[in-house]
Parts: structure tokens; C-alpha cells; sequence
């Protein structure tokens, strides 16, 4: 975290998951733990020291914790948790940023034996029926449960066959071949000791017998022709086993899939609006991780240019739009255990890293989760191209054997876009950099990634890599002393250099700031926001 994060992260309210302190000489340790604790319990925030509480926040800076370390080991020792520090200095203060992990699904944390939350801006113990929900989220599975109504008779004999014919090829287990059909679901854990689990239903199940046991195990696809349309123009409802009808409703999805042509320079690609692989993994997830106890269906709606999935039940517990990519949580275990046997899923967790390579290898915007909430998984896939360079930038890294993982992707597209860059990302941004793709410009806290000088050429773009590179750094800082000069006995204020360098941050203009004082050439006087910057060195020899 820097200091435009932590601007930005002054501006929510501490019911976001944030908790702000003063704490302007010390903190207590102990105290330190406990909100530690009922932050993690929130399923994780921010606790911030050295920053007034109430709105509009200001830094105050803090003297607590000298020793990082320490307290860094003894919040691991109590919490069972890796919780990461951060300093940043805002000219002479100093703020603590503690960056607290969520609870493990399922496990609230305590200290020493107390469970703790928050209400308003104390801690309180979590009430027993706070608690009972937390230690249920890790409740059965629907999928593997027996649905005491049904028989054998209620599974379709061609999709036991597709199944099978899929598990030979994924196992390379030739034996299948032979099984029963008894001992095939059996073996499957889709029956047990005879009898029909759900899982075997959503997945094989006839379409009488899901209207019977199971009516909500149904993906409704509907096609729009315009925004806002609220007539379907065509609409297709499948409720049978998904390994029947899967292939069906991507042809219905394909049928009005048209093509983009994307032309820059010699360049030229055909893509399909819609990606087939994108759109077979979010349907497969949605009838995966959806809720059965809710009684909607699931429904695809497709318009020209974009694509919504819907799903009954939010993300399951401990899964955000956030760290979908990296968490795994599956609702119906069972049911994902029997996608991976087939081959359909490659484990049993999200699949979104299929969903976002793909997109992302096309030029195209990721996923969104707007309109997700406790009730729902609504997921957008925009067909549209909006870049076709950094789509161009893919195809030379393939054509020169470069090979990007779902991680390097995503670092690829934040820098794009010149969005943040989480810690995690730092092993994936390293390897970008010493492959040729990244290069950094500026030191230190107040560094950006841009793409390699090398790649702009290429692409030939070499005017971009200047205007993003921006101005060498002995050139910004003369642009700097020049405007405190022409100031006067007045001096300078902050806000002034960011008119002068308009492109660079104000962390970035505050590092070269700090370094014409360390030279001498100029000096700060007054503190916090009435301070202002004079030429010359007042320091005493």
C-alpha cells in the first residue's frame, strides 16, 4: 500500500471493514489483537494507525509499534493468521496500515477464548447465533444427499452413456468401458448403495423426473436483440441432466454469435463476440455453485454484444468478486467431484481462471459481478473488443514462445488500464519484467510498470512508451524548482506541482520533492496542509 491507496482508503467508513485510531503515541498490544480479531471475523479489513477517526480523516501520524517484527509475530502467535504491516510516511508523519486476512470459512477467530466484533466503533462478543452461522457454513453437501423419491429409472441412459464415454477419456481407465451401470454410478458416488443422489439428477437426471425431485435444477436461455428489450425475441428451457443439453444451449448461444474483425496495421484476427470456452465454464459454474435450496433457475440472457449469467445464491462463504480467481469453495461438492470425472472441470473449484484467460487472450474486458449480492451470482461477459493492441501483444509474445500464465495475464491488464497492483502479484510482475514485456520507471514507493520500451516498438508505438514513461526525472525536477522560484517569498504549495506534472502521482511528486530538499535546493515550512515549500537549504551545519 502507498499513499494514493491509503488516500483512497481514508475516504470509506469504517462500516466498510475499516477501522481508524489516532494513536498518535502508542497503542496497546493487546488491544491491537482484539481488533485484529474481529476484523477477520468481518471476513477481513483494514486497521489504520496514525489517522484521525472521524470525517473528513486526516493524518496525524504515530509513534506506536517501533518494533514491526515483533508484533508481527505475536498477532501469528494469538490469531493463527498471517496478517501483513504497512508503513507509509506522509512528509513527517508515519501511519501503520495492518492488512487483516478473513476467518477461515467456517472457523470464527477468537482470543483467548473470546469471539469478537464490532458495533459501532467498540468490540463486543459475537452473539451465540452470530456464531452459530458462521460454524454452519460448512454445512452438508445438497448434491451428495439422497433424493429419497427418486429411482434408477429417473436416470437417462444416454447421458449415463456420455458420462462414461467422458471418464474413459479423462481417466485413460479403458475398464470403464465394461462397468455396469450399477457399479458405474455407484463408483461415481452418484448413487449410493442404490440410491439417487441429486448430484445424479442435475447431472443425468430425464426431464420428467427433475420436474418431479428437482424443478429448479433448470438454465433458462433467453436472446435480446436490444438493450432494455424485456420480451425475449427466442427463449430455450432446459430441464434435464446438463450432460444432455449442454452442447444444445451453446449452439443456441453460437447460432447468433457474429464475428469481429480487428485490423491494426498488418494485423488482422476474426473473433467471435461471444468465446466458446468462456461461456461453456460460466453456465457449468452456475449449475455447479448454485444454491438448489433456492427455488430459481438459472438464466442466460444474451444480448448482441454482451452476455449475463444468473445463479440462485450468492458466492459461497469466504468467496469474493476479488479472490474468485485465487479461493475455492464449491457449494455441491459431490456434483463438482462428478464434472471433474467427465473432464468438464479440471478440479473442483470456481474455473473462473478458464473464464478470464480466455477473455483476456481476446482483448476483451473481464468478467464482471455487478448485481451480485446474498441471493445471487450475476456474472457479464462483454464481447466486445476494446483493445486490440495489447490483443496484438499477446499474439508476439505466443509468436516468440512466451508463454503467459492466467496470473501474467491479469498483471498484463491492470497495467493497461494502470489500475493498482496487488503484493501477491509481485513474482508474476518480476518475471514479465525480466522476459521483456514490463519495465518499471521511477524508484521506490512512487514506481510505475508500463510496457517494455522493446513491446511499444514493436507494436509501433513508440511515441506511446514516451508519453507514459514521461519525462526524465532530473527534467521533472528542475520543472519543480523552477515553479518554487517563480513563487517567491509566497513558496509553494502540493497541489501546485501536481498542475505542473499533471501526469505523475502525488506520491511520485512528493519523492522528487524530498529529493531537491536532500540536495539543498529547497526547503519545507510549516507542517501538515499550511506548509509550503521556499528555494534554498535552512538546515543548521
Amino acid at each position: 500500500m502507498n499513499l494514493d491507496d491509503l488516500n483512497r482508503l481514508m475516504l470509506k467508513t469504517e462500516n466498510e471493514r475499516c477501522e481508524f485510531k489516532e494513536a498518535k503515541e502508542t497503542f496497546n498490544s493487546d488491544r491491537l489483537i482484539d481488533y485484529c480479531a474481529a476484523l477477520a471475523n468481518e471476513l477481513g479489513g483494514y486497521l489504520v494507525l496514525g489517522v484521525s477517526d472521524a470525517m473528513p480523516r486526516h493524518i496525524v501520524g504515530t509513534s506506536a509499534f517501533k518494533n514491526l517484527d515483533d508484533i508481527k509475530l505475536r498477532l501469528l502467535n494469538k490469531l493463527h493468521i498471517r496478517i501483513e504491516i504497512d508503513v507509509i510516511y506522509d512528509q513527517d508523519y508515519r501511519v501503520i496500515v495492518f492488512n487483516i486476512p478473513s476467518r477461515p470459512i467456517g472457523s470464527p477467530i477468537h482470543v483467548d477464548g473470546r469471539y469478537l466484533m464490532r458495533s459501532g466503533g467498540s468490540l463486543v462478543p459475537m452473539s451465540a447465533d452470530h456464531l452459530k452461522k458462521i460454524f454452519a457454513e460448512v454445512g452438508p453437501d445438497f448434491s451428495a444427499e439422497i433424493c429419497s423419491s427418486a429411482s434408477i429409472n429417473d436416470i437417462d441412459i444416454n447421458a449415463i452413456e456420455i458420462f462414461r464415454e467422458k471418464w474413459m477419456k479423462k481417466s485413460g481407465n479403458n475398464e470403464i468401458r465394461d462397468m455396469s451401470t450399477v457399479q458405474l454410478l455407484e463408483d461415481s458416488e452418484l448413487t449410493i448403495d442404490g440410491n439417487v443422489t441429486y448430484a445424479a439428477l442435475i447431472l443425468l437426471g430425464k426431464q420428467r423426473a427433475l420436474g418431479r425431485h428437482l424443478s429448479n435444477a433448470e438454465v433458462i436461455l433467453e436472446y435480446r436483440a436490444v438493450e432494455g428489450q424485456i420480451e425475449a425475441s427466442q427463449r430455450f428451457e432446459y430441464r434435464q441432466g446438463f450432460l444432455i443439453y449442454h452442447d444444445d444451449l451453446w449452439n443456441n448461444v453460437d447460432a447468433r454469435n457474429d464475428y469481429q474483425s480487428i485490423r491494426d496495421g498488418l494485423f488482422r484476427r476474426e473473433i467471435k463476440t461471444f468465446n466458446e470456452d468462456a461461456v461453456r465454464e460460466s453456465v457449468l459454474n452456475a449449475v455447479c455453485h448454485r444454491d438448489y435450496h433456492l427455488g430459481g433457475s438459472v438464466f442466460v440472457k444474451q444480448y448482441p454484444s454482451r452476455l449475463e449469467i444468473i445463479s440462485p445464491g450468492g458466492f459461497p462463504p469466504g468467496i469474493t468478486a476479488e479472490n474468485i480467481l485465487w479461493k475455492q469453495a464449491p457449494r455441491n461438492r459431490r456434483l463438482a467431484e462428478a464434472f471433474g470425472k467427465c473432464g468438464l472441470v479440471e478440479r473442483s473449484g470456481q474455473g473462473m481462471d478458464r473464464i478470464y484467460d480466455s477473455i483476456l487472450r481476446e482483448g476483451k474486458a473481464r468478467p464482471l459481478f455487478s448485481g451480485t449480492d446474498d441471493f445471487q451470482v450475476a456474472l457479464t461477459l462483454s464481447g466486445e473488443i476494446i483493445d486490440p493492441s495489447f490483443l496484438r501483444l499477446l499474439e508476439l509474445a505466443q509468436k516468440h514462445n512466451i508463454t503467459l500464465s492466467i496470473n501474467h495475464l491479469i498483471i498484463l491488464d491492470q497495467v493497461r488500464q494502470g489500475a493498482i497492483l496487488t503484493q501477491e502479484m509481485e513474482d508474476g510482475i518480476h518475471h514479465l519484467i525480466e522476459i521483456g514485456l514490463l519495465e518499471r520507471v521511477g524508484k521506490g514507493r512512487s514506481s510505475k510498470l508500463i510496457l517494455s520500451r522493446g513491446m511499444y516498438r514493436v507494436l509501433g508505438q513508440p511515441g506511446t512508451y514516451t508519453r507514459y514513461s514521461g519525462l526524465d526525472r532530473e527534467t521533472n525536477k528542475q520543472l519543480i524548482l523552477k515553479h518554487i522560484q517563480t513563487c517567491g517569498k509566497r513558496g509553494a504549495v502540493l497541489k501546485e506541482f501536481l498542475q505542473v506534472l499533471p501526469q505523475l502521482t502525488e506520491a511520485q511528486i512528493r519523492f522528487l520533492v524530498y529529493e531537491l530538499r536532500d540536495d539543498g535546493k529547497v526547503h519545507l515550512e510549516g507542517r501538515a496542509r499550511t506548509s509550503r515549500w521556499f528555494v534554498g537549504d535552512n538546515r543548521k551545519e
